[in-house]
């Protein structure tokens, strides 16, 4: 009987001592899918692909990110180029004026490209704030359910947007999205991520990019009406020729 008891009390206590885990925060589900997704290679590394006939590159100069976009018209060259705040546009080499309000809305049309083909990156900015509604299955799979959104000071001309990312709960990578945005009227989109690729250690997806057949829905209950049938596809979001070097 004491052969029994003895092995039976060493393994009550040691079960007595483990602590239950504590569960993830936003935070930390952002950080380790940033980790897993390139980590600080998106910080040392210059990245660069091609998005419906255009060249997006993406460099580090210092501690300032350089976002371009280069592409034909006619026999000219343009260039776009958003450094920090500034916004500036090239035809061929020659730089030329561009109102304010042109400028702002060229430079928040190259910042939305390169801040989705960068995901989950983005999600540390210092004007995000992250709150985890929970879990939510999509497709059958279950994944968190994350809400993003944007201080004023910092948080660019869309500051009032609200985003929705679903990362899945074991390998933490952000499969799911979708946004509000005021813009042109306004709108709700969902995007599923597929093509998962790593060039050179970071992780780049495509997308397939729906709306909601009711425009009066919720942002928060898109995941359901994806998995109901009410989304309708709109386009794929495709990358290619993408490249990553070192700085």
């Amino acid at each position: 009987m004491k052969k029994i008891l003895v092995p039976l009390i060493l393994l009550l206590s040691f079960a007595c001592k483990e602590k239950p885990k504590t569960p993830l925060t936003a935070q930390e589900i952002v950080d380790k899918s940033i980790a897993d997704s390139g980590g600080v290679l998106y910080e040392n590394h210059s990245t660069s692909f091609e998005f419906r006939d255009r060249r997006y590159i993406s460099e580090n100069d210092g501690n300032t990110k350089v976002l371009k976009r280069i592409f034909q018209m006619d026999s000219v060259t343009i260039t776009d180029v958003k450094t920090g705040n500034e916004f500036q546009r090239f035809m061929n080499d020659s730089l030329v004026a561009v109102s304010d309000s042109i400028a702002g809305r060229y430079a928040n049309s190259v910042n939305s490209v390169h801040y989705f083909a960068r995901l989950p990156y983005g999600l540390n900015d210092a004007a995000v704030n992250k709150q985890l509604l929970g879990k939510e299955t999509i497709e059958g799979k279950e994944h968190y359910k994350i809400k993003v959104t944007f201080d004023q000071s910092g948080g660019g001309d869309d500051y009032d947007d609200i985003y929705v990312y679903w990362f899945d709960v074991e390998m933490l990578k952000p499969e799911y999205l979708a946004y509000s945005f005021h813009t042109n009227g306004g709108g709700q989109r969902f995007r599923k991520a597929y093509n998962e690729r790593y060039v050179n250690g970071i992780r780049f997806v495509d997308y397939e990019n729906y709306k909601p057949k009711n425009e009066e829905s919720e942002i928060l209950e898109i995941g359901q009406l994806f998995n109901t049938g009410e989304l309708e596809l709109l386009s794929k979001i495709e990358l290619t020729d993408i490249k990553v070097e070192a700085d």
